[in-house]
């Protein structure tokens, strides 16, 4: 079963440029899903972060 490629490519001129980031493990075939936090593969199950980890301050500021 075909599935739609509706958007996961831009024509500009000559040339095709991808709009989504393929998957690592899977090849350049298969698209990472974009989602509101993070990118996820849905053929092998990969997932990434889009936003890096909150950093954990060491000190609180104002304290005596």
């Amino acid at each position: 079963m075909a599935k739609a490629r509706v958007g996961l490519y831009v024509v500009g001129g000559d040339s095709l440029t991808r709009t989504h980031r393929p998957c690592p493990k899977c090849g350049p075939g298969v698209f990472l899903a974009e989602h509101k936090d993070r990118r996820s593969c849905g053929k092998c199950g990969y997932s990434e972060s889009k936003a890096p980890p909150p950093s954990k301050a060491k000190g609180k500021a104002g304290a005596a």
